[in-house]
């Protein structure tokens, strides 16, 4: 299943100081990435995240992927 994250995650300087965040929410992205790196399960996640949907979660996976594949690495 491939996800087009630009349907779930926006930025805009009036939300939360312009970091990316799902649409429609407040809730940032590298929060939602956070609790997935703690072990938080997609199930808890929409538990705690009632606005939430599984494809606005995977969504935040794809955004880190795509930022990850391009930024440049040096050191």
């Amino acid at each position: 299943m491939e996800i087009n994250w630009k349907k779930h995650i926006e930025t805009n300087p009036k939300i939360m100081f312009g970091k990316p965040v799902i649409i429609g929410t407040r809730i940032p992205v590298d929060l939602i990435l956070e609790k997935l790196s703690l072990g938080e399960t997609t199930e808890q996640l929409l538990k705690s995240y009632p606005t939430l949907n599984k494809e606005s979660i995977y969504a935040c996976l794809a955004f880190a992927s795509e930022s990850v594949k391009n930024e440049v690495v040096t050191g």
